[in-house]
């Protein structure tokens, strides 16, 4: 990858993920702004709508270690983070690192896993980091989450709690594809399954091309604009735990991703209503009033956005 194919990054990723993906560019979106801000993705939605294929798509483009976490309701700590194992011939404990320890991390049916297992994620989520038996342990660089969710109430699933949901800096809603994609999938279906992404970026690509978003530039009246986003919806007495600290972070990090995405090298107030969707839908855990009254998140969101002052482009 040179410096002039910058602003094509994500033609370049949605062109090779459509060898194994039929449509979808706005996931390939998200899923790159995750990566380039070192956020985390949560895909939701019910079974069957490719999201693993997606997510499995996705890591082949990017160089480095890719591992598949399948959670079950049987799932232990030890599964993802690994564990100390005896050796016999040299009479010590050594560690056999679990699959927590790669570059792209697919966790899928995340919430068929236990609160205990889910909670194994939390540290290397967002230190990128692992403890075991008192030794901690860098993850590697680059370092993603990329985890699939079925609907809560589906037979052996578990509600995420507002920690574990907090950690995820966007999510995304899967819904049934359009009735010509669906035609396109059953019309290539063969080649869909027999193909593959090649590598779009290697991993030292991958780091610095974050570099290069951390230094695209936020001015003050959009960094003002994000707290009074996400302030407005603390005001609310709908919701049952407040936005945190964390979902300011995600928007002003995504929004530099989304910005070089785009070939700029600074914030525009369009970058932040963007994403504010996705970076807030999985945080709103409301009040059971004001799921009495059927009030949804993507309301209360879209007053939000509606209400709050947008700053001026200077």
């Amino acid at each position: 990858m040179t410096e002039t194919t910058r602003s094509g990054i994500e033609d370049w990723f949605i062109a090779e993920i459509s060898k194994r993906v039929v449509g979808r560019e706005d996931v390939v979106r998200l899923m790159l702004v995750s990566l380039l801000s070192q956020g985390h993705i949560l895909l939701q939605g019910n079974p069957g709508l490719g999201k693993t294929t997606l997510a499995k798509a996705f890591s082949e483009t990017i160089g480095g270690e890719f591992h598949r976490i399948q959670m079950t309701p049987d799932t232990l700590p030890a599964d993802i983070l690994g564990t100390y194992v005896f050796d016999q011939r040299n009479a010590s404990f050594e560690l056999r690192k679990g699959p927590v320890f790669g570059n792209v991390i697919l966790v899928d049916e995340l919430n068929r896993a236990t609160p205990k297992a889910q909670a194994a994620l939390l540290e290397a989520m967002q230190e990128r980091q692992v403890s075991l038996e008192g030794q901690t342990m860098k993850l590697n660089e680059p370092f993603i989450v990329l985890a699939t969710q079925v609907p809560f109430g589906a037979p052996g699933t578990y509600p995420l709690s507002e920690v574990q949901a907090d950690r995820f800096a966007f999510s995304l809603n899967l819904t049934y594809p359009p009735f010509e994609e669906e035609m396109k999938v059953l019309a290539s279906i063969d080649k869909i399954e027999a193909g593959h992404c090649e590598v779009v970026m290697t991993s030292k690509e991958v780091v610095r091309t974050v570099e290069s978003a951390r230094k695209v530039f936020v001015s003050e009246p959009v960094q003002r604009y994000i707290v009074s986003i996400i302030d407005h919806l603390r005001g609310s007495p709908m919701f049952r735990v407040k936005p945190s600290a964390r979902a300011s972070i995600a928007l002003l990090k995504g929004s530099r991703a989304l910005a070089l995405l785009d070939g700029r090298d600074h914030v525009i107030p369009d970058d932040v209503k963007f994403l504010a969707p996705y970076a807030l839908q999985h945080r709103a855990f409301l009040t059971a009033e004001a799921l009495s009254e059927e009030i949804s998140p993507e309301s209360l969101l879209k007053e939000a956005l509606e209400k709050v002052a947008v700053p001026k482009e200077p």
